[in-house]
């Protein structure tokens, strides 16, 4: 201690900055010393006019240990970068199928490149995550879906998202250009991240499907001769690259190229029945053709169903069924299963309501096609009442013919619902809701969603209304 003292007066004596308010004292010893080490010593508050060398560490331990600012230990512990933040109304709904009770918070909610966060109230989430034992409600956004759900509130702007463990949430905003903004941000996170997982899997899948299946057993092959860190995981099986293995990894090569050798094409197993063609995100005609029909059997079956169970139930198609039960129902259609939707396990009429919608809302092109879209908008503009239903109604003339009759058979059935308003508080303004943008939408959305949304609601508020004049025959 002695020694120190006097060295550090011979040190002020030799250099009389030494005294610097707030400069970082440093001592190092002779390098003759038997350690050769360096110490630091810095004061609590450091001058703005003082450069200080910043000294050489040979350890990168002590690196990290010294030169952290509290912005690093943050950026640390969560590597995601927020895309977007700030307050909406939000209530869960659903609980890995299980339906909730609606209840509107306010959160603070904020969205990465992979995943929303719910706060409370807290403005700043970054910090608020470093409380011991405070975890946030976190959606996983891989495989989600985002859609306008404006039936599930009597809110305005409601849009949900639903993950794949089958947790649902409305989000809303009674600020339009805000919720519009929102959803565009969460939905672009959502196809970013469906691509990211596809890229790999598709350029397999065409392989699969190319009618030489030698030339994908050729292309492994020649792969597997340098075989590189980022390809050693197969989509097929994982081999393990040494020299122990050589031989079992190629009985496994002879095996799967006699298995693809003798693997029917993709049009075999579709003649022998063994790989069906889907109904749900199938397109309309295509249905239509496979079923020798005008009209989709699944939608007449459900049509009849509810007329048989739900024209009297409160809330018919606007309140949600278990989607758990929906999924099954679909998979059950897709398959060509003998479908009975008086059986028990869809006693629930709101299920076999949830499929019904589920149906229009995935086919790849709306009831209404794309290219009438711009052409119905114009048509509800106009102010004349009786112009209006001819307009529309020579629009609708114009439709392929499974359009038309599948339109003419749903809008038929949504008048008997409509007429029994008094019974399940349905009426046609509530079907334009709950049906508007899920049988009409542009094909690529743009910033006025929410000026179509409403002219899609008064576009099927109309037909309702004036079914008979819009499907009636010529002399109406």
């Amino acid at each position: 201690m002695e020694r120190s003292t006097a060295s550090d007066m011979a040190s002020e004596k030799a250099n009389p900055s030494y005294h610097s308010t707030g400069a970082v004292q440093m001592r190092i010893k002779s390098a003759n010393s038997h350690h050769d080490r360096l110490s630091q010593s810095k004061s609590m508050i450091l001058s703005d006019n003082v450069k200080v060398a910043e000294p050489v560490n040979r350890h990168r331990r002590n690196h990290s240990q010294h030169n952290l600012t509290f912005a690093d230990i943050i950026s640390t512990q969560d590597h995601t970068v927020v895309e977007k933040e700030g307050y909406l109304l939000k209530a869960k709904i659903a609980d890995g199928g299980k339906k909730l009770r609606k209840n509107w918070s306010t959160s603070w909610i904020v969205l990465t490149a992979r995943k929303m966060e719910f706060y409370k109230e807290s403005k700043q989430p970054a910090l608020a995550n470093l409380k011991p034992g405070y975890k946030p409600e976190c959606v996983d956004l891989c495989g989600a879906r985002i859609e306008w759900t404006p039936e599930k509130s009597s809110r305005k702007n409601v849009f949900q998202i639903t993950t794949l463990s089958g947790n649902e949430f409305l989000l809303q905003s009674d600020i339009d250009f805000l919720i519009l903004d929102w959803f565009h941000a969460i939905k672009n996170a959502i196809d970013r991240l469906s691509k990211e997982q596809s890229c790999t899997s598709r350029n397999l899948e065409f392989k699969l499907r190319r009618s030489s299946s030698i030339e994908l057993l050729n292309s492994l092959d020649a792969e597997s001769k340098e075989p590189k860190p980022e390809h050693r995981k197969s989509l097929i099986f994982r081999l393990n690259y040494s020299a122990s293995d050589t031989n079992d990894r190629n009985r496994v090569k002879s095996r799967l190229k006699k298995f693809i050798s003798r693997r029917p094409s993709l049009k075999t197993l579709q003649e022998k029945g063994l790989i069906k063609d889907q109904i749900f995100g199938s397109h309309l005609h295509l249905v239509c053709e496979h079923e020798n029909s005008t009209v989709p059997k699944f939608v007449r079956l459900c049509i009849e169903a509810v007329e048989r169970r739900g024209l009297d139930v409160d809330g018919i198609y606007r309140v949600s069924g278990n989607l758990a039960t929906i999924q099954k129902l679909r998979f059950v259609v897709n398959q060509e299963e003998k479908l009975n939707l008086d059986d028990s396990q869809w006693e629930d009429i709101h299920v076999v309501t949830g499929a019904l919608k589920m149906f229009f809302r995935e086919l790849p092109e709306p009831l209404f096609p794309y290219c009438f879209f711009e052409q119905f908008v114009e048509a509800i503009k106009i102010s004349d009442n009786a112009i209006r239903i001819k307009s529309i109604k020579n629009l609708i003339k114009k439709l392929p013919k499974p359009n038309y009759e599948t339109m003419k058979i749903l809008f038929e059935h949504l008048k008997k619902i409509a007429a029994k308003e008094s019974v399940n508080l349905m009426s046609t303004q509530s079907l334009g809701i709950v049906f508007g943008p899920t049988l009409l939408r542009p094909e690529k959305e743009t910033g006025n969603m929410a000026v179509h949304m409403l002219y899609q609601n008064q576009i099927v508020e109309l037909m309702l209304s004036e079914y008979s004049k819009i499907f009636g025959s010529e002399e109406d």
